[in-house]
């Protein structure tokens, strides 16, 4: 199993913090390196979350989650919701969508998503979810290759422009 983790864990990818909140304000969030685009019509994304998660109910529950994708020098708030805690969101500056998701400050993009379906993967839960609200501010992402974070210059100057739009349909 080791072996496998370590081959898989040769396909760079971003890392994310994915956060809901339930109507009854209980709160979760979990990172991922899991997040992918599905489809842009439908706009549908998924990520994957592990089934013995303690917050699986409460994202099961809430039925909405953010993914937030972080840029480079995040890598604190990437352990921060790695690492098991009675309050993740502490100390942590976010804001709150109109239907009520904790979104992460200074993050390279932001997806409020509407839970459509989850399906079992193995040991693992599949969240697809379809993208209502999104924002890009653009800069470098923070990265996970070979077990460690990583971050990624791309040649040229970056587009810093910041871009936030509610998808209708």
């Amino acid at each position: 199993m080791r072996a496998l983790r370590e081959a898989l864990g040769q396909f760079a990818t971003g890392v994310a913090v994915i956060t809901t909140a339930t109507p009854g304000g209980e709160r979760a969030g979990v990172t991922v390196n899991s997040f992918t685009s599905v489809s842009l019509d439908p706009p549908l994304v998924l990520w994957c979350l592990s089934g013995q998660a303690p917050s699986t109910p409460v994202f099961l529950r809430a039925g909405r989650f953010a993914v937030n994708v972080l840029a480079a020098g995040q890598d604190h708030l990437s352990r921060r919701f790695a690492t098991p805690s009675s309050d993740k969101f502490a100390g942590v500056k976010t804001y709150l969508t109109s239907t009520g998701l904790p979104m992460l400050t200074g993050t390279l993009a932001s997806f409020a998503c509407r839970t459509v379906t989850t399906y079992e993967g193995g040991d693992h839960r599949i969240f697809i979810g379809e993208v209502e609200h999104f924002q890009r501010s653009g800069g470098e992402p923070l990265v996970f290759h070979s077990g460690r974070y990583r971050e990624f210059s791309a040649a040229g100057r970056a587009d810093r422009s910041a871009v936030c739009a509610p998808l209708t349909p």
